[in-house]
């Protein structure tokens, strides 16, 4: 397509105060722009508003001209743009910074495009003459044929991404070292996409909503590779658009994958909750453990007794999920780049940088390998307070414009700079900005007293080429790799040259070209799997894994590897054999399994990966390697049993998980096991060991049946006869008494009377409500029961009645509640009476609602407020509440839990209902929080003063 084409312009000298915003603050007495970072370094302010709006993403050319996607048009449903800067008439833009004459500063800023197919993109990858913009259901490429910085073409490059104008939806693309893209979307599904080559992906979950946009999605959809991809997902592509590959999937939403140039992904998530954001090392075929593995259901819903919300919310301890990683708390994730320049030093060479614009803060790790994966040890690389605050309190946040910077990238210049966009707002996370002028700005980081500049490349010669092939920028490198990759043989000795380089990076980045040029690279490549370095290494094995014919691989890499003392030279190799038919890997298998000494994570799944298709035929190589007695078990064949868990084992698994010889956390894992078998024989085991002595097995037991009920076994026995069956003589009674109701010919009298018994009842005041929403209520009756449905016995109940039935009660406001004085120690009581039933906060509570341990790192008094007095103006993810109206005319409300053939609702009293989708009549969306207004709890404004800064100062 071509595209008409629009003038540069340059500015100089206009600053946007910050106090356009629209809010009344008070300026720190430091510069607002100050930074704090490690004493050698320094940052500069190098571009802001207007040169530039709402930055989301960000990448640095060659020039070291930075290139922006600007998110103006954020969420236009949401706040009117009439009240704020809109570029809604023409799309949203993507804009060209450049520091001309070396200042430091930028002077220009160009639209390189402003584009109708572009609302709120958020990655950008500038690859050559191409750029790469990421804006759901779109990964569109601009082409600049010309050289002019206006695109002359315009490719929809793939589509189908769900997530349009939705935070969690395609992110960017970035270019690996085995010269293929990488690119990751979050998991706004469906995703329906289809490359080149006609390889089509179906990834979808349970999650929807967030947007008027997102109405529908589902989980357990089969990919062409016969999988179930849930979630966000990292992928991977061919420059020509063919290839794509799932590399890992089942997170949240993620923000970005980055590679080193060993080929290993980083990323970051963020979390539905306050607590639970993490950074991973991100391994081939990765599962992160978000939603249950086939996508239907939320973490909540799988959450066993005594599990940590972090390990519950990532699945730590289901088989088949990687290790989460570090445990950053509460947040928003963004941006993530791995630092591999010598420009700002070599202690900074190899710093891992990830985004935290929760917090305001950009942390950094040094990964250090540790078994087959990574220890991640965080610091505060960058941050807008002397020192970030893990409580992450937002007190003053309308006041304070140093928690209004939020880092939404951060990238590497090829002059070695380390640059930052700043989305700049008062307030992240769900879906929410404060900011009406859109203003955005850019830092520098460089070493103090020394000034980086950009190099000049000459890609007209082998040695321009090696230069960008060494550039700290992650895509200016590819200029190099293609330029060198299409002179062949020809350069195999001149970029061999580079194994020696006292960068390691530098090395590691010729390993993978010298695979790709010919015979003669590809013996060097082949020499380096005997390399003392480890990373070495690996590097070789993955250079010449992405030259493979995946029909044909060359097992005699594997064979050297799988005997390789690294442990994350074997997990690779491991991932490696996911698609290899047993027979052809059966001896690397058993030398991978002999190698295993039980305890190491990483190493555990990535043999669960290698066995995935051939399960059972590899647990027959476990059993001859680690045979023992089930009760003797060593750890290597325990916890491969658990990882592996095939149907033959469960004879063994049940020896082993009713035994008091064995630990009580051996035992917890057997039945863990158990439990992801799929067929009844593990349900058949399950009910016989309900029937331990041992009461940690028959409680964690029973827990178990009554879950797969709802999902893995949920056809093994007839369930509902069984709940039929035990049907109370109270409930009879209460469906005797809603005939009455029902029986126009009786007397309202009798009619009320029958109504107000039932209201008093938990089952009877379910069944008023559900009537009520079905409209079966008259007016006078509704006005009748009212009152006692609000003192109802069943916790549920009272929830649900401030849905359908009034209360009196005065407005509140919270400004004037935020102004009144408080007692958090009342607050403390309060908040014990009336709300510890249904949230969590410090050791004890409820888990119906969000928990609020640590809510006081994600908003401040006036947004607390806002939360509770208005709790259906913001939502939190996977609390958005429904109705299911079955065939036999029951209703039932509550929080979707589980979708797909067997339906999980949580009602509003912690309560589960399972339902089968082909009995469900009806689905409804309910525009309100079940939470319940202030007032239908008895909660004035001096309460909820209390209650909040109890909240706030935990």
């Amino acid at each position: 397509m071509k595209l008409n084409k629009k003038s540069t312009w340059a500015l100089s000298g206009f600053f946007l105060l910050a106090g356009g915003l629209g809010l009344g603050l008070i300026q720190p007495t430091e510069d607002p722009s100050h930074l704090y970072l490690p004493d050698d370094l320094e940052a500069t302010l190098w571009a802001e508003a207007p040169m530039l709006y709402n930055p989301t993403n960000m990448d640095i050319d060659a020039k070291g001209r930075v290139w922006i996607t600007e998110a103006v048009n954020y969420r236009d449903f949401k706040t009117n743009p009439e009240d704020r800067l809109s570029h809604a008439s023409k799309g949203d833009r993507i804009m060209i910074l450049e520091d001309r004459d070396g200042d430091g500063k930028a002077e220009t800023s160009t639209v390189f495009v402003q584009d109708t197919l572009l609302t709120a993109p958020l990655g950008i990858a500038v690859i050559g003459n191409k750029v790469f913009v990421s804006c759901a259901p779109n990964l569109v490429v601009y082409t600049d044929e010309d050289g002019d910085d206006k695109p002359d073409r315009r490719e929809v490059f793939l589509t189908g991404f769900g997530g349009f104008d939705h935070d969690h939806s395609l992110h960017s693309l970035v270019a690996g070292p085995d010269g293929r893209y990488y690119f990751n979307t979050g998991n706004a599904g469906p995703h329906t996409v289809t490359d080149k080559s006609g390889w089509t992906l179906r990834s979808g979950s349970l999650y929807y909503g967030g947007t008027p946009y997102s109405t529908s999605n589902q989980g357990n959809r089969k990919s062409d590779d016969g999988r179930v991809w849930v979630g966000g997902l990292a992928l991977r592509i061919n420059p020509d658009g063919t290839g794509l590959k799932v590399m890992g999937h089942n997170f949240r939403n993620s923000y970005e994958v980055c590679l080193d140039s060993y080929g290993n992904m980083w990323q970051n998530d963020n979390d539905d909750q306050v607590i639970t954001c993490r950074v991973s090392f991100l391994p081939e075929n990765g599962n992160a453990g978000y939603f249950s593995s086939d996508g239907t259901r939320y973490w909540q819903a799988d959450r066993r007794p005594g599990q940590s919300m972090f390990d519950a919310h990532w699945h730590q301890e289901d088989p088949g999920v990687m290790p989460a990683g570090d445990n950053t708390g509460a947040g928003s994730p963004t941006g993530i780049v791995m630092y591999e320049g010598d420009e700002l030093g070599a202690e900074n060479r190899g710093t891992l940088l990830s985004c935290e614009a929760g917090r305001n803060v950009i942390f950094s790790y040094k990964p250090v390998s540790k078994g087959a994966g990574f220890e991640l040890n965080r610091t505060d690389f960058i941050r807008s307070f002397p020192k970030a605050s893990e409580r992450y309190e937002w007190f003053e946040t309308d006041t304070d414009t140093r928690k209004w910077f939020r880092p939404s990238d951060v990238a590497v210049g090829p002059d070695g700079a380390i640059y930052v966009a700043d989305w700049y707002d008062p307030i992240v996370g769900g879906h929410a900005m404060q900011d009406k002028k859109g203003y955005g700005r850019i830092f520098r980081i460089t070493p103090k007293g020394k000034k980086l500049r950009t190099p000049t490349l000459d890609l007209t010669t082998v040695s321009g080429l090696l230069n960008a092939l060494k550039s700290p920028a992650v895509n200016v490198r590819m200029l190099g790799f293609e330029g060198l990759r299409s002179k062949g043989d020809a350069v195999a000795d001149q970029v061999a040259a580079l194994l020696t380089a006292p960068n390691p990076y530098h090395r590691a980045r010729a390993i993978y070209l010298l695979a790709q040029l010919g015979p003669a690279g590809k013996k060097i490549v082949r020499s380096q799997l005997s390399s003392p370095e480890a990373a070495q290494r690996l590097t070789a094995f993955r250079a010449l894994r992405a030259i493979e014919d995946p029909n044909n691989p060359d097992l005699s890499i594997y064979t050297i590897l799988a005997r390789d003392p690294d442990a994350a030279n074997r997990r690779e190799v491991s991932v490696a054999l996911r698609d290899i038919p047993f027979e052809k890997s059966k001896p690397i298998l058993n030398e991978l399994i002999s190698r295993f000494q039980g305890t190491d994570p990483w190493e555990l799944e990535a043999l669960g990966t290698a066995a995935d298709g051939k399960t059972e035929a590899v647990y027959a190589l476990v059993k001859e390697t680690f045979d023992s007695k089930p009760t003797e078990w060593s750890a290597a064949r325990a916890n491969l049993t658990w990882r592996l868990h095939p149907s033959s084992a469960v004879d063994d698994l049940k020896i082993r998980a009713s035994s008091a010889n064995v630990s009580d956390t051996e035992r917890r894992k057997a039945l863990t096991a158990l439990a992801f078998i799929p067929q009844k024989e593990a349900a058949d085991a399950m009910l016989s060991l309900t029937n331990s002595t041992l009461p940690d097995v028959s409680t964690m037991a029973l827990w178990w049946l009554d879950f797969r009920k709802t999902n893995d076994w949920s056809q093994v026995y007839d369930w509902e006869e069984v709940a039929e069956k035990s049907m109370t003589p109270a409930y009879k009674e209460m469906i005797e008494l809603r005939k009455v109701v029902m029986n126009k010919t009786a007397t309202d009298q009798e009619r009320q009377q029958a109504a107000l018994r039932m209201a008093q009842d938990p089952n009877g005041g379910n069944m008023l409500i559900e009537m009520k929403s079905q409209g079966q209520l008259s007016g006078s009756i509704s006005n009748a029961v009212g009152e006692t449905l609000f003192n109802n016995p069943d916790q549920n109940v009272r929830v649900l009645a401030s849905q359908y039935f009034t209360r009196n009660g005065k407005a509140l406001k919270v400004d004037f509640i935020a102004r009144m004085s408080s007692v958090p120690a009342q607050g403390k009581t309060l908040f014990t009476t009336y709300c510890a039933s249904c949230h969590t906060h410090g050791e004890s509570g409820g888990d119906i609602g969000p928990d609020l341990t640590m809510i006081h790192k994600k908003f401040d008094k006036i947004s607390l407020l806002d939360a509770i007095i208005n709790p259906s103006a913001s939502m939190v993810f996977g609390y958005e509440a429904y109705t299911f109206t079955t065939k036999k005319g029951e209703s039932i409300f509550g929080f979707l839990l589980s979708d797909g053939p067997t339906i999980v609702v949580k009602d509003a009293g912690g309560q589960r209902h399972t339902l089968k989708a082909d009995q469900v009549v009806k689905r409804e969306k309910l525009p309100n929080s079940l939470m319940p207004d202030p007032t239908a709890l008895g909660l004035d404004e001096q309460k909820l003063a209390d209650i909040s800064s109890y909240l706030l100062q935990f």
